[in-house]
């Protein structure tokens, strides 16, 4: 409308030109310019975006698997696969698909293998270096410069506003451990507490129902640092650090599955009979504290001996206790001193919750990672919060565990727990014992240890086994099982021959399967339990390219022992 304007303008400027006197000087009209259109976008390459959501796909995959969510983690690996092998013409039908289709199965595979090697049902838990192995390798507290006077000055002052229920003496040998805690063992105390802080309103609920000194809560502080899983070179192991035979007596149960040494509210009760038994025994906390870590024989025979009951006078010389016994009691009452008043050392510790869960009761094995799974948390969760767990299942033959899970995830680890098919809680390997074998005998037919067949099915290692008695296999899956599980890698030729020679003493089924719609090799081979490498490999396949109504031989190896 701007050009027609200007159009009629000079138009009309020119038709009363002759009526003009002078010409009218006019500026140039320039004309607008038309839009130039943007550039249209490359179309866009259905491969790079099919390889790229397999990619994300496969990521979260392995993210799952990291987790412990072997379910899920299936899930998307199905899904990475199935992105490449849908594609229109098939996914040889392009070089870069059929390279990442060979690339994605090896990784999938892989990673798959590694997980289930590494993290099968009897896979034991990890442990740590229990601090007390540390603190007492420490060098002697005698040989320590006195200590600062304004340490005496602040524990002065502490203990006149601070209430103990043990004797705190303001010796030389408290206070030097006062200040190595404030100096060069801060860090490992001020940890030690705030993992402390989700225990001990349950170890002092404790303490408090058995009459006995909350101070004495402050012992896994130096035992331990509060880690449940912590575990001496004297193989005490749990918060409390117990030996195996002094929990067993003070009722922890203790076997190839579990340890309740390593559970802290059993380990709690049970260190609360025991340090009420040393109080009877000596009449003195700090003997009875002195006995909780040298042993009470040790301790009797030194009192015994010199006719000395007061532990102070009594290690005022080297000759009648060990230096770590010596330097135990002075070091567990300066844990108590700061531990009851940690801002008074200038210790921040952060604020930790208790612990607060639901409880589910399983009958036989479950595997924690499934557990997980119903819960949606990562197994790690899971197995810290049941910690008294060697293995990743719970006992074989437990017709009721109380498990633990996080606090509002009852429900659905119960429907989880429901709708788990017969054996699918737990991936166990069995064997069914066959006349004239024994326990030695199988084992090595087994290649697995006597002892660990022995604990795992709760037998003596000299104990007879009967024909047609079902033992579980405590070992790592097999590459022939993991091959069965379609888990065995692609590309790795000598897993696929250790399977070849694991199956050879086995009974082999033969079987033809038509391809149908929407079937892949993948599919095909998970639904058979089978490898795709195998599966390539009985069909003379290259690549993954199948049509509708292939008829595929499948083997099936089934021992005629192992069920």
């Amino acid at each position: 409308m701007r050009r027609v304007g200007l159009l009629f303008l000079l138009v009309g400027a020119s038709a009363c030109a002759s009526r003009t006197p002078a010409p009218v000087a006019t500026a140039p009209v320039q004309a607008t310019p038309a839009p130039v259109a943007a550039p249209a976008p490359p179309p866009v390459d259905p491969v790079v975006q099919a390889i790229a959501t397999a990619e994300a796909a496969f990521d979260a995959g392995r993210a799952a698997s990291q987790q412990g969510h072997l379910k899920d983690a299936r899930l998307a690996f199905d899904l990475a696969l199935d992105t490449l092998l849908v594609m229109p013409g098939g996914a040889r039908s392009d070089p870069r698909l059929s390279a990442a289709v060979d690339a994605l199965t090896d990784r999938i595979s892989a990673l798959e293998l590694a997980t289930l090697s590494s993290g099968d049902g009897f896979t034991e838990t990890g442990t740590e270096p229990a601090s007390i192995d540390t603190l007492l390798s420490l060098p002697p507290a005698e040989a320590d410069a006195s200590p600062a006077p304004e340490v005496a000055t602040a524990v002065r002052a502490d203990l006149a506003t601070t209430s103990h229920d043990i004797p705190i003496p303001l010796n030389d040998r408290v206070l030097r451990f006062v200040e190595i805690f404030q100096g060069r063992l801060r860090p490992f105390l001020t940890e030690g507490l705030a993992r402390g802080a989700a225990y001990l309103p349950m170890i002092h609920a404790v303490f408090r129902e058995e009459g006995l000194p909350l101070d004495l809560g402050f012992v896994p502080l130096v035992e331990s640092a509060f880690k449940t899983t912590a575990l001496s070179r004297a193989s005490a192991r749990g918060v409390w650090q117990f030996m195996r035979p002094t929990g067993k007596e003070y009722g922890l149960r203790s076997d190839w599955y579990i340890d309740e040494r390593a559970d802290p509210e059993k380990a709690t009760r049970a260190a609360a009979k025991y340090l009420k038994a040393l109080h009877r025994m000596f009449g003195d906390w700090h003997l009875a504290i002195a006995s909780y870590n040298g042993g009470p024989g040790r301790v009797q025979r030194a009192v015994k001996r010199t006719g000395i009951d007061d532990f102070w006078e009594l290690t005022d010389s080297s000759k009648h206790l060990p230096r770590e016994t010596r330097d135990y009691v002075p070091m567990i009452l300066a844990a108590a001193i700061i531990a009851r008043n940690p801002a008074q050392y200038g210790f921040e510790i952060p604020v930790t919750l208790p612990f607060t869960t639901d409880i589910v009761t399983v009958s036989g094995p479950v595997d924690l990672r499934n557990v997980a799974e119903w819960a949606g948390v990562p197994a790690d969760d899971i197995r810290s919060l049941n910690p008294e767990l060697r293995r990743w299942t719970t006992p074989v033959r437990a017709r009721e565990y109380q498990l633990r899970v996080p606090l509002g995830s009852m429900a659905s680890v119960l429907e989880g727990y429901a709708g788990a098919a017969p054996g699918d809680a737990a991936a166990l390997q069995w064997y069914t014992v066959r006349k004239g074998e024994s326990l030695p005998t199988i084992a090595r037919r087994l290649r697995v240890s006597r002892a660990d067949l022995a604990e795992a099915n709760y037998l003596n290692t000299t104990a007879r086994v009967q024909p047609g008695q079902r033992l579980v296999v405590p070992r790592a899956p097999s590459a022939a099982l993991l091959a069965r599980r379609g888990s065995a890698p692609a590309s790795t030729a000598a897993r696929v021959a250790a399977a070849d020679a694991d199956t050879r003493e086995a009974e082999v089924t033969r079987t033809v399967y038509r391809v149908r719609k929407g079937d892949t090799l993948f599919s095909i081979a998970r639904r058979h339990g089978v490898s795709v490498e195998n599966l390539r490999a009985w069909n003379r396949i290259k690549g993954s390219a199948l049509s509708i109504g292939d008829r595929l031989q499948i083997h099936t190896a089934r021992s005629a022992n192992a069920q």
